[in-house]
C-alpha cells in the first residue's frame, strides 16, 4: 500500500525543436489543469502527482500513467483532465476513450520510439554533433537577450490586456517591424500569447513585469540588463585580470544603482527571515548594518527584537532609498541611517552586533582583513560579526553559485571574488576574533559568524 490512492506520472520531456514530445503538445498545461482540479476536488492528499521524463509515446501526448492500477491515458489536454479526476480519481473508472489498452501494441510503440533514439543518438556521436545539452547551454543567451530586451524596453506593459505589435513599437519607441519580432519570439519562449494579431501576456510576464503588479520585478531586473553589459566583457577581464568596465558604484550613475539597490532588496527581503532566526537578537541592543542597501536586514532586525536600536551605513546615493523602506516598514525611529564608505569610514563603537551581507565579495582579501578589523573596533565585548556572503568550497569548484559569481565579481570590480570558509576564518582570527563558525543555509549563500574576545 503506497501513501497516496493514486500516484500520476505526466511526461513533461522537452526534446530538440522538430522531434516530437510531450512538451511541445501542451504537457506543461495539463499538468497545470491536473493540479488544480485535483486541489478543487479537495484530493491533494489521495492523489500525488509527479512530472516525469519521457514514457515513449512522443506522437501522442502529452501522456500520463496512473498507478496503482498502471492505466496509460495518451492525448491529455487540459479540457480532459476534469474528466479523469471526476471519473477515475473519485470513482476508480478508466476514462476508456483516453486509455491505451491493447499492451502489446503499447510494448511496441515505446520500443520502436526507443530505437529511433537510440539510432538518432548513436548517428550524432558518429558525426561529432555538439550534444544537445551542450548546444543549448552554447546558445543560452539568446532566449536570456531576448527576455532582457522586453524588460528593458517595458514591452509587457506596453502589451497591457492585449495589442497589436505596432501600437506595442509606438508605447515603447521601437520599431515596428523589429518589435514583431521580438513579440513572436516571445510568443515561441512562452512569455507572451498571440491570437491572430493581437499578443497578450502570460501569467507570468503579467505577474513579474507588468508596471504596478503587485509581484513587478522590472526594476530588480533591469539589474540583469546593466550586468549583460559587464559580463560581456568577461574575455578581456579575464586577459586583464580585473574588470575593464566601471570601478565602482559611484561612478555606474543613479538608473543602474536603482536597479542594483530593487534586486538586493527583492532578495534580501525575501531571505532575511531566515538570516535572522539563524543569528538571533537575544541580548542585542546595538547593531551596525555595514553597507545595508535597502534596508531589508536592518528591518528584519528591528522588527524580530522591539529593543534593538540599528545603524546602517551607506553610500550617500543609496541612503534616500533605504529611507524610503524603512519609513514604509514604520521603523523610522529605531533605524538611524548615515552615509559613509565602508572601504574607509571608522564605525563607532559598543555595538553588539555588526552585519556585512553582500560586501566582502566586493573587495580584495588585504580590504576583507581591513573591513574586518574596523568591525571587530566597533562592536563591544562579546560582540558578534555576521557575514553574509557566497561561501565556497575549499577547492572552489563548488557551489555552482559562488563559483560563477566570482566570475561577476572579476567582470565588475577591480578586486572582488568569493571566497572559502578557511579564508574568512584566517582573516577573522588575524584582527582578534574568536569562535569562528560557518552557519549553512538553504540557499546561495552561507554565514560566517566571529565572536569579540
Amino acid at each position: 500500500m503506497g501513501p497516496f490512492r493514486y500516484h500520476v506520472f505526466v511526461c513533461d520531456q522537452r526534446k530538440p525543436e522538430g522531434v516530437p514530445c510531450c512538451a511541445t503538445r501542451g504537457s506543461a498545461k495539463a499538468i497545470e489543469a491536473l493540479r488544480k482540479e485535483v486541489a478543487g476536488q479537495g484530493l491533494s492528499n489521495d492523489v500525488q502527482i509527479t512530472a516525469c521524463g519521457s514514457i515513449g509515446l512522443c506522437d501522442r501526448g502529452p501522456n500520463m500513467i496512473v498507478y496503482p492500477e498502471g492505466t496509460w491515458y495518451s492525448s491529455v489536454m487540459p479540457q480532459d483532465v476534469p474528466e479523469i479526476v471526476r471519473t477515475h480519481f473519485q470513482t476508480g473508472r478508466v476514462v476508456e476513450r483516453l486509455a491505451n489498452k491493447d499492451v502489446a501494441a503499447l510494448q511496441e510503440e515505446i520500443c520502436t520510439n526507443r530505437d529511433k533514439m537510440l539510432a538518432a543518438q548513436r548517428a550524432q556521436e558518429a558525426a561529432g554533433v555538439l550534444p544537445d545539452d551542450l548546444n543549448s547551454t552554447l546558445r543560452g543567451f539568446q532566449e536570456s537577450r531576448v527576455l532582457l530586451t522586453a524588460v528593458e524596453l517595458d514591452l509587457f506593459t506596453a502589451v497591457g490586456s492585449g495589442a497589436r505589435a505596432d501600437e506595442v513599437s509606438a508605447r515603447t519607441g521601437s520599431d515596428p517591424r523589429a518589435t514583431e519580432m521580438l513579440m513572436n519570439a516571445l510568443v515561441a519562449m512562452g512569455w507572451l500569447a498571440k491570437q491572430d494579431t493581437i499578443f497578450r501576456n502570460s501569467l507570468s510576464s503579467a505577474r513579474y513585469f507588468v508596471a504596478g503588479c503587485a509581484d513587478d520585478s522590472r526594476a530588480a531586473t533591469m539589474h540583469l540588463v546593466h550586468l549583460w553589459q559587464t559580463w560581456s566583457t568577461l574575455t578581456e577581464c579575464i586577459r586583464a585580470g580585473a574588470s575593464v568596465f566601471h570601478p565602482g558604484m559611484v561612478d555606474r550613475g543613479e538608473e543602474w544603482t536603482r536597479s542594483f539597490i530593487a534586486a538586493m532588496h527583492r532578495n534580501a527581503r525575501a531571505r532575511a527571515p531566515l538570516v535572522v532566526r539563524a543569528v538571533g537578537t537575544e541580548g542585542a541592543t546595538r547593531m551596525l548594518d555595514v553597507g545595508g542597501g535597502s534596508g531589508a536586514y536592518s528591518i528584519a532586525f528591528a522588527s524580530a527584537n522591539e529593543n534593538l536600536q540599528v545603524d546602517l551605513l551607506d553610500l550617500a546615493t543609496v541612503i534616500p532609498i533605504a529611507q524610503g523602506h524603512i519609513k514604509s516598514a514604520g521603523l523610522a525611529g529605531r533605524i538611524r541611517t548615515r552615509p559613509g564608505d565602508l572601504r574607509a569610514d571608522r564605525f563607532g563603537e559598543g555595538y553588539d552586533l555588526v552585519f556585512v551581507s553582500a560586501i566582502c565579495h566586493m573587495l580584495g582579501p588585504d580590504e576583507n582583513k581591513d573591513l574586518l578589523q574596523r568591525c571587530f573596533a566597533a562592536l563591544a565585548p562579546r560582540g558578534r560579526v555576521v557575514i553574509q556572503d557566497f561561501i565556497l568550497e575549499p577547492d572552489k569548484t563548488a557551489p555552482k553559485s559562488a563559483a560563477l559569481f566570482a566570475l561577476n565579481m572579476l567582470v565588475g570590480t577591480q578586486a572582488g571574488s568569493t571566497y572559502t570558509e578557511a579564508e574568512y576564518a584566517t582573516w577573522l582570527e588575524e584582527v582578534g576574533f574568536q569562535d569562528v563558525r560557518h552557519v549553512r543555509l538553504p540557499g546561495p549563500s552561507g554565514l560566517i559568524v566571529g565572536r569579540h574576545g
